[in-house]
Parts: C-alpha cells; structure tokens; sequence
C-alpha cells in the first residue's frame, strides 16, 4: 500500500511525513528544501536561526528575523513543495518571526513550547499560511480551539500531538516522561477524540500528527491506523547528508548507545532530552559556564541561575564542537547507524510501509 497525502486545508503534501524543527541551525534552508522536494514538509526552525549573524548579540530581532526571510526565500528558490517554520512561542522575538514567516508567505506555521493562544491575530487577509499548534494532550487542543474560536473565529488548521519520546525540550514533566499513560499512542488517541468532537459541527477538519518516537515505516503505519493523518520525525533528518548541523553533530548520533539517550534539566526550565556527553556530564556534577547573556531569545531563561547558555551550547554543537555543547535527540537515536540522503530516508520509510500494509 501507498503512502497516502497529508491534506491541511488546501495545501496537499505528497508524503504525510513532516520533517521537524530543529532549532540553532539544525534544519535550516538545505534540510527543509530536500525534503520539501522529495514530497514531504521541510521545516526551517526559527529558534536562533540568526546565531551565525555577526550583529545577533547586539541586535537580535533584526538578525534574527533577516536570517529567517534569507532561509525561506533560500529554500523556496529550491523547490516547490511544502515548506513550514517552527516557531517556538517561548522565543523572546516570538511576534516578530511569525510576521516574518506570514511576510514571506510560508506555507505553514508550526509553534509550541507554549500555547500560541494569539497566533492567528498574525494573519492578514488573503493569507495562505496555516497554523499548527504543537500540543502534548487533549487538555492543550481544547484549550486552543476554544480560545481561537471565541476571540478569533478560527480553528487549527491541524495539530501536531509530541509525546515523550522526542528530543530536545519536552511538554512533559519529569515524572510524566517514562509513564506509560503519556505514550504517543494514548496521546494521540485523546486528542483524535477531543478534535472530532470540536468538529462535529464546523466545516473544517483538523488533522492530526504523531511525533516523537516515530520511527520506521511501520510506526506510521500504526499511528495512520490509529486516527493520526501523518507523522513528524526528527532525529533520522539529523542522520542524513542535507542536515544543515556539521558532520560531527551527526557522528555524535552514529556513536551513540541506548545508555547515552538522556534526561536533562534545560536552563530554560523544562526536561530535554539529549546525548549524553562530558559537558552534560560536568553540568550534572555542578560546574557552572559563567556567561554574560548575549541572546536573551527564550523569555523563560533566567541567566542568573543558569550553569551555562543554551544557545551557545546549541550553537557550538552544531559546529561540531561537542566539547562546548551537546546535542539534542530523540529517544531513538541510538537506532542510527548511517548517514543515507533524504530522498533514501523517505523511500526506505514508504518502503517499509508498504510491507507493514501488506
């Protein structure tokens, strides 16, 4: 059997994959536009996508947002398909990049690590671009279709539905994390309940997308039959040659054992998951990297308690420099034994489908 479409409204995707945000420069114009190209969504994230700009430290809200419209304009040059932006709404620049994205008439708009409860007040008329909470339960979705319709008239044009599995920072808390009532299956199932039932009586539809621990052909498949209208990945986009991260970052999930897959405790006040390394490991043993906040670009960061800066970690790990930083991951990472191009990662996915359906 064929991998089906992914519609949200209007826009149709060949592939129901959607590759996800990950922020600091891990998928940037390169990864978003090759999959886009190869029929599934490419996602640029908006989190620091200014970090190699020479005047982001004294003028963050202009390199920032220059370094978004340059991605989108960039990768739009490059293909026709479907592109998306990730927008965190914890980013301190958070109204400013959704402008931007809306200005550069992106397709979609995917935003969590909060509730974007005002996102739609960012849409002009005649705009196109959809919007795509990020929510981790049921609770999240109704809370959001309730608020857009009352004050906006409007409802998600789809959720993504992230469960513990995934990486970087979790919607979770700590203790929520290994307990099997927070599993994507369970999750997903709530939140196909809670939507179908919001939209027993309006005209739209609202699809669902699994993430988080989604990882072969067959785990789309299950999610599919479970009410889910397609899947978002991201570590395997890591492990492939268009990822936008320097080659050691991606060794760093080659190398990686089920062991090394661990909780951390982010400076900006949620769990994370990540691979472990010896700056994590010196973080836990209580060594501190004074620093003066140059970014100030998660509203939730307090640079006075903090043992070291996120972003400069981030950004250092993502030029390989795994000694001043670390990488973020999902649970499955240790499953990663090859880099392969994204046109190989999304056949080997259809493929695997396909036998799983027959």
């Amino acid at each position: 059997m064929k991998l089906p479409e992914l519609k949200i409204g209007n826009l149709v995707s060949p592939l129901p994959i959607i590759q996800g945000g990950m922020g600091v420069g891990i998928s940037m114009a390169g990864l978003a536009s090759a999959v886009a190209e190869e029929g599934g969504v490419g996602v640029i994230a908006a989190a620091m996508a200014g970090i190699t700009e020479k005047d982001v430290a004294t003028n963050g809200i202009e390199a920032n947002t220059r370094a978004l419209r340059r991605e989108i304009r960039k990768a739009r040059a490059k293909t026709k398909g479907v592109l998306g932006v990730n927008i965190m709404v914890a980013l301190t620049h958070f109204a400013d990049l959704v402008k931007t994205a809306i200005d550069e008439k992106i397709d979609v708009i995917f935003s969590g690590a909060g509730l974007p409860l005002d996102l739609p007040a960012y849409l002009k008329e005649g705009v196109r671009t959809k919007l795509v909470p990020i929510i981790s339960s049921a609770r999240a979705a109704k809370l959001i279709c309730r608020k857009w319709l009352s004050k906006y008239n409007y409802l998600p044009d789809a959720f993504v539905v992230e469960g513990p599995m995934a990486g970087g920072h979790l919607g979770f808390k700590s203790e929520e994390i290994d307990d099997p009532r927070f599993r994507l299956e369970n999750l997903v199932k709530e939140v196909v309940e809670t939507v179908t039932a919001i939209t027993a009586d309006q005209s739209k539809q609202i699809p669902i997308i699994a993430a988080g621990g989604v990882y072969t052909g067959d785990d789309i498949r299950r999610f599919l039959e479970l009410g889910a209208s397609g899947v978002q990945l991201g570590t395997r986009f890591v492990a492939t040659h268009e990822c936008d991260a320097d080659p050691a970052f991606k060794q760093a999930f080659l190398e990686a054992d089920e062991k090394d897959v661990t909780i951390i405790k982010s400076p900006v006040g949620l769990p994370g998951r990540a691979v472990q390394n010896k700056f994590l490991q010196d973080v836990a043993g209580g060594q501190k990297r004074p620093f003066n906040c140059p970014y100030h670009c998660i509203k939730s960061c307090d640079p006075q308690k903090s043992p070291y800066c996120i972003a400069m970690a981030l950004a250092q790990a993502r030029k390989g420099k795994l000694k001043y930083g670390f990488a973020f991951a999902g649970q499955n990472v240790y499953r990663v034994d090859k880099i392969v191009s994204v046109k190989e990662l999304l056949t080997s996915l259809a493929d695997e489908y396909h036998l799983a359906t027959t």
